[in-house]
């Protein structure tokens, strides 16, 4: 196949063939390469590997063939010039906000932001010397008005978790670039078949490949993807010295799992569309939020920025956290969990479990109430997911 050929290929096609590297077997699937360092002919050789003088593997920790293609992958995926993979999400998170941070610096970042995502922004980047300024990432003005003379960084995620909320990228990006700094978006939410930050304007790309791009429950990763000046000037040797790395076997793992992120998230986002539309006319229910809904409080940065919803849907349940607590716990199909974007559809109570280290006045800011639970809309029958919602529902009243 010619390099045009694969320039030209649709994301489907991609997730199955790009990045590719077959041995002398010529295997069908992507081997295995479990090892944890390679030989070499010479000393001479070796010595020339180290220097980068010669191409060539030298320590899985750096990197490793089967990991090697899945970062190709994921590039040929999101439009990067480069990337590395990491052995969890928020090994990504954590490698793309400080590899590029030294005391004195600044940040800005959206408030609506995971858990762990807030406290690396808002606790451990402190106790390193990097100012932090959390806005409402919804405000353009505020990101304006934040900047410092010596911002470095943006860092948002849209849609947002658990909330849903949709900032607009392109926007962040224009001033991120006029006073020199540069924007990272956690795309988890969106999956980048729906959304395509770097088409967008920014700079870097984090995800869990936790979420949609394994989708079936069985390990964890994370890949950052920039440009490749970035990468080597900024990542690289944070990466080779702290050693955030993704294990062989569970890069294997995201490449079966990418081959059939196409066909789980368009099933999952349909089905997630309609159980949002039977949600939004349910008595119990206070409020829906779903990327998509003509009622989305950012409908038309969705429809600009966005190819498709979501697989993800936030609501209010009538009653606050007995009530959501009770709805929960008397779901037969949907299960109780704080992992996301998987085959099965899980239901989470953010609260109480991913952002209960947050303050009260903190979460209702973010509009997290005692009602509020997200669900991850799985690949089993729409039908059978609403009538599991409507009983347990019922139940809770």
């Amino acid at each position: 196949m010619t390099s045009e050929t694969k320039r030209n290929w649709k994301p489907a096609t991609a997730l199955v063939h790009g990045g590719t590297q077959r041995s002398a077997f010529g295997e069908t699937s992507e081997a295995l390469y479990l090892t944890q360092g390679f030989v070499y002919d010479s000393a001479e050789a070796a010595e020339a590997r180290f220097k980068g003088e010669a191409p060539g593997f030298i320590y899985s920790r750096y990197a490793n063939p089967t990991v090697d293609m899945f970062e190709r992958r994921m590039c040929e995926l999101e439009g990067a010039e480069d990337a590395r993979a990491t052995a969890s999400g928020m090994a990504a998170v954590a490698a793309a906000l400080l590899c590029s941070l030294g005391a004195g610096d600044h940040v800005v970042a959206a408030r609506a932001l995971f858990g762990s995502c807030r406290w690396i922004v808002e606790t451990l980047m402190p106790k390193y010397g990097i100012e932090t300024t959390l806005v409402d990432g919804t405000d353009i003005d505020a990101w304006k008005s934040a900047v410092r003379a010596n911002t470095k960084l943006f860092f948002l995620e849209s849609p947002t978790n658990p909330t849903l909320e949709v900032i607009d990228i392109a926007a962040v990006a224009a001033i991120a670039n006029e006073c020199g700094a540069r924007l990272v978006v956690d795309n988890v939410f969106a999956t980048p078949l729906q959304q395509k930050p770097l088409a967008l304007g920014a700079h870097v790309v984090v995800y869990s490949a936790t979420k949609h791009i394994d989708g079936q429950g069985r390990c964890l990763g994370g890949v950052v993807l920039s440009d490749k000046a970035w990468i080597d000037d900024k990542l690289h040797d944070y990466f080779r010295h702290t050693g955030p790395s993704l294990s062989p076997f569970n890069a294997w793992t995201l490449l079966k799992g990418l081959e059939t992120l196409p066909l789980r998230v368009r099933q999952q986002t349909e089905s997630a569309a309609r159980i949002a539309g039977h949600l939004a006319c349910h008595p119990a229910i206070k409020r829906v939020v779903y990327p998509g809904r003509n009622d989305h409080p950012q409908a038309d940065i969705v429809a600009r920025q966005m190819t498709g919803g979501s697989t993800l849907i936030c609501f209010d349940v009538k009653g606050g956290k007995s009530a959501a607590f009770s709805f929960q716990n008397g779901l037969d199909l949907v299960r109780i969990s704080n992992n996301l974007g998987d085959a099965k559809s899980l239901i989470t109570h953010p609260a109480t479990t991913t952002h209960k280290n947050l303050a009260e006045a903190a979460r209702l800011e973010l509009g997290i109430n005692a009602g509020t639970v997200r669900l991850s809309v799985g690949l089993e029958d729409a039908d059978d997911l609403i009538d599991d919602l409507d009983r347990a529902l019922a139940r809770a009243a």
